[in-house]
C-alpha cells in the first residue's frame, strides 16, 4: 500500500538509481513514473528474452516505409499505430497538396524531423522547419507545400492537445509558450492554389472515410482572427531541459503536450548526471500503465550515434531500456562525456497501441 515512507526489503542501494554494485535497477511503477512505484534490484537483465505473440517490442526505420505522399501528390501519409485515444501518422511529402485537409476525429501534432516549407491555414501561413513541432486544432483547414522533401512524424488525438498545467518551476518552464510561432491571417483569393474543374478539393480525414468538399471560392478565404484556439509551430531548440546532476529524472520533467490517454515528450541535449555512481542511462522499466513510442530524430549517447528516423515500441507491461552493454560502456566511459546529446521524441498513451500491417512487416526484430 502506498506509504510516505517508502519501504525496504533485502540488498538495496541507499541511493535511488545510482550505486548498483552489479545489481539490474528494474521499476515497476504506476501512473507514468508518477504514481506508486517499487525498485526492483536483480540479478540478471530483464529485457534479456525472446518474445512470441503480438505483445512484443517493435523497431522500424521510418527511412524504409513508404507513404503514399512520398511517391503521389494525392497520397496520404501512412498509419504506423493507433488505439482509441490517438492515430500515429508518417508523412514523406515531396510535392505541395493538391488538395486541402481537414483532421475530423481530433487535433493534430506534427514532428518535422526532416525538410522546410509552409502550411496554409485558416489562421495564415506557417513557415516551417526540421526540428518544429506544428500544431493544427481539430477541423482547421490546412495545406501543405514543401521547399523539399519532408518526413513528419503526425499525432492525431481524439480529444484537444493542451499545454500541461504549469508545475513548481511555473509556466517558462520547460518551455516558455511565448517562442511559440503564431500565424498572421492572410486571405487567399478565388483563383489562387490548386483547383480542378473550377473547384478546390477538402478532403476530410476521419474515421471511416475520407470525405471531399468541393468549394468554387477558396477554403483559407479568412481576412481575420482572435481567439486562444489557433495553429502554432514551436521548434525544439527553444525547449528548456530540466536536469539534475545526481540522479536520472523520469520521462514527465520533459512533457510538452497532452490529450486524454496521450503524453508527447521531448528528450533533448543536457548536461550527464555527475555525481560519481549514478546511473546515467534510464532504469530498466515496464512502464505499467503507457505504451512507448520513441522516434529517434539524431545524435548520440556517449558516444554512440543514434539511427536517425528509428521508431521503437515498447508495449507497456514488458521489459524496456537500454541493454546491459550500453549501461556497461556508460560508467566505463562516464568521465569521457560530460553531455548527453540525444534528440529522440517521445510518445506515451494509456491504452495498447495496435501496429499497422506496414510496421509488422519491417519490423528490425522479425528479420
Amino acid at each position: 500500500m502506498e506509504s510516505f515512507t517508502h519501504l525496504r526489503r533485502g540488498v538495496t542501494p541507499r541511493r535511488l538509481h545510482a550505486d548498483l554494485d552489479g545489481l539490474k535497477d528494474d521499476e515497476l511503477g504506476r501512473g507514468g513514473f508518477t504514481g506508486r512505484t517499487a525498485n526492483i534490484y536483480r540479478r540478471h537483465d530483464p529485457t534479456a528474452f525472446r518474445s512470441e505473440g503480438p505483445l512484443r517490442p517493435i523497431d522500424v526505420l521510418a527511412g524504409e516505409l513508404e507513404p503514399t505522399d512520398a511517391t503521389d501528390a494525392t497520397g496520404g501519409p501512412m498509419l504506423l499505430f493507433s488505439n482509441a485515444d490517438c492515430r500515429i501518422h508518417l508523412s514523406r511529402r515531396t510535392e505541395q497538396m493538391p488538395y486541402f485537409a481537414r483532421h475530423i476525429d481530433g487535433d493534430l501534432l506534427c514532428f518535422v524531423h526532416r525538410g522546410a516549407g509552409s502550411l496554409e491555414t485558416e489562421f495564415g501561413p506557417l513557415r516551417y522547419r526540421e526540428g518544429d513541432w506544428v500544431y493544427i486544432p481539430k477541423a482547421c483547414t490546412w495545406r501543405q507545400v514543401p521547399d523539399f522533401e519532408t518526413t513528419l512524424l503526425m499525432i492525431e488525438a481524439t480529444d484537444e492537445f493542451r499545454v500541461p498545467p504549469p508545475g513548481q518551476l511555473g509556466r517558462h518552464f520547460p518551455f516558455d509558450p511565448a517562442q511559440a510561432v503564431i500565424p498572421e491571417p492572410k486571405a487567399f483569393e478565388t483563383g489562387d492554389g490548386p483547383q480542378k474543374d473550377g473547384e478546390y478539393a477538402v478532403r476530410l480525414v476521419h474515421d471511416g472515410g475520407p470525405t471531399t468538399l468541393f468549394y468554387q471560392h477558396h477554403p483559407l478565404d479568412v481576412k481575420g482572427w482572435r481567439g486562444d484556439n489557433f495553429a502554432f509551430t514551436f521548434n525544439i531548440d527553444d525547449y528548456n531541459v530540466i536536469t539534475s546532476d545526481s540522479v536520472h529524472l523520469p520521462p514527465t520533467v520533459h512533457l510538452f503536450m497532452q490529450a486524454t490517454g496521450v503524453y508527447v515528450m521531448n528528450f533533448l541535449p543536457k548536461p550527464a548526471e555527475g555525481v560519481p555512481g549514478t546511473e546515467r542511462t534510464p532504469w530498466y522499466h515496464r512502464n505499467v500503465d503507457f505504451d512507448e513510442i520513441a522516434f529517434f530524430h539524431g545524435g548520440s549517447l556517449y558516444g554512440i550515434e543514434m539511427p536517425p528516423g528509428l521508431l521503437s515500441h515498447a508495449p507497456q507491461g514488458v521489459h524496456h531500456g537500454a541493454p546491459e552493454k550500453a549501461r556497461e560502456r556508460a560508467r566505463r566511459k562516464f568521465d569521457d562525456f560530460t553531455k548527453v546529446d540525444w534528440k529522440v521524441i517521445a510518445i506515451d498513451t494509456r491504452r495498447r497501441l495496435v501496429p499497422s500491417a506496414e510496421v509488422l512487416s519491417h519490423d528490425l526484430g522479425q528479420h
